[in-house]
């Protein structure tokens, strides 16, 4: 068992370093631990991916191919949940406590180090998501595993994972996000996201808006990388909603996938599970050697997606979903619709001050009847009178409540669900809760600690 006071003393060290909603761009900082370190990250083979939604959850089913086909897998995503150890995954199980002191025991020294560089260059010292990343690369090499899936904390080029060379770069679907960071047009961030493909590697992206995959191909083409898109190269032939989930038939690069079973909802996530099975098939045999039938039904019979189209309570029903975004969002609107039918959806909702706010509530208006507004975990939450005002200007006063704390936010929707007059079909109210991923962390903890949790 770890040392209780020690792994605390550890996150205290690590979340005091300038946190990851700053992100530095530069490479500088994360290569020279990583140097002094031995250059972990160069002991595997990597598969990079970044976009702007849907990354996490590529990742992680990218991930549980690799593993079925016996590889020895690593899995950094970001953001958690709750719990740090989320982020660093061996072989689809998160880290433990004495896995994660241990490891930062061993990297702290070299993290001291690389301070001491930086400053005496004038620079700031090692950032959270930084000394994160490094933390990492080296666990990996420590396993060690035998391809590692990395996710893209913000944009790609200047993303502290970008030190390492991915043998093949991943592209979720494109949309704005971090403007202020990574760019005012979908072209300008696709630019910035196409930094991690390196000279001679591959590529593979999903669909995308004609000024984002201008941009891929352009960068491909400069570093000789051979690229595979979707609808060209790969696509989801047919998709049916199932129990849990959906059955999807998959072109990929190598084979045809029909009656695949994909244990997650909504369309966006058939997309998703097509650009996985696109970035496997380029890994493993570079696109000329299709899944074995039995590997690629157990890879994806392991898939969980938490906090995305998630159960996280029941009686009434309350589902939490990711998006912080209108693309998001516009995702989260077609997935209620094909795998819930409420009578009445009742959206508890909260946002940070840096996203739109606007634009999330008109993708959702036509499915979410109510909204109760709160605030977010968040110091960058925006101020629950600000954002209802936003939402009056969206769908009118009448839809909106305003309750500034979070678990009698929730409370009150549950009870606004419970008391929806039931469907001609049997259908009973729901509550959605979306808009920020520290506000889906904290629900999840919510329903648990109240016995909400399905399970």
């Amino acid at each position: 068992m770890s040392d209780r006071s020690a792994l605390d003393e550890m996150l205290d060290a690590l979340y005091g370093r300038v946190g990851e909603v700053a992100p530095q761009p530069r490479l500088t900082a994360p290569r020279r631990a990583l140097e002094l370190l031995g250059d972990p990250h160069r002991a595997y083979p990597i598969v990079h991916i970044t976009g702007t939604n849907g990354k996490t959850s590529t990742s992680r089913i990218v991930e549980s191919l690799l593993r079925a086909q016996n590889l020895r897998t690593g899995l950094f995503t970001s953001p958690d949940l709750g719990r740090l150890n989320e982020r660093i995954v061996i072989d689809g199980e998160p880290i433990d406590d004495d896995t994660l002191l241990a490891a930062w025991r061993d990297v702290e020294p070299y993290l001291a180090m690389a301070d001491g560089d930086l400053e005496t260059a004038g620079e700031q010292p090692v950032t959270f998501f930084e000394a994160l990343t490094v933390l990492a690369y080296a666990t990996f090499a420590d396993a060690p595993v035998d391809v590692a899936v990395i996710e893209v904390g913000m944009g790609g080029e200047w993303d502290a994972t970008n030190v390492a060379d991915g043998q093949v770069a991943v592209f979720t679907p494109i949309d704005l996000d971090h403007m202020d960071r990574l760019g005012p047009t979908i072209g300008a961030i696709a630019r910035t996201k196409a930094g991690i493909i390196k000279p001679g590697r591959s590529v593979v992206s999903a669909v995308q808006a004609p000024e984002a995959i201008t941009e891929l191909e352009r960068a491909a083409e400069l570093s000789e990388a051979a690229m595979s898109i979707e609808g060209r190269d790969f696509r989801v032939l047919a998709r049916t909603p199932a129990v849990g989930g959906q059955l999807v038939d998959v072109q990929g690069r190598a084979g045809r996938y029909d009656g695949i079973f994909v244990p997650l909802l909504g369309a966006h996530q058939a997309q998703n599970a097509a650009v996985a099975i696109a970035a496997v098939e380029t890994f493993v045999g570079d696109g000329s050697l299709a899944i074995d039938r039995q590997v690629l039904d157990e890879g994806l019979a392991l898939v969980t997606s938490p906090g995305r189209l998630q159960v996280a309570g029941t009686a009434p029903t309350i589902v939490v979903d990711a998006a912080h975004n209108p693309h998001g969002a516009a995702a989260l609107a077609a997935g209620l619709r094909e795998s819930f039918r409420f009578s009445r959806v009742v959206a508890v909702l909260a946002v940070l001050s840096d996203k739109d706010a606007a634009g999330m509530v008109r993708a959702v208006a036509d499915v979410v009847d109510e909204f109760v507004v709160t605030t977010a975990p968040s110091a960058r939450a925006t101020d629950p009178d600000l954002l209802a005002s936003a939402v009056v200007d969206v769908v009118g006063a009448d839809r909106v409540l305003v309750e500034p704390d979070l678990e009698r936010a929730l409370q009150t929707a549950r009870e606004q669900a419970a008391d929806a007059p039931e469907g001609d079909e049997g259908e009973t109210g729901g509550v959605v809760a979306f808009g920020s991923i520290t506000l889906v962390a904290r629900v999840l903890q919510i329903a648990r600690e109240n016995g909400w949790s399905p399970s």
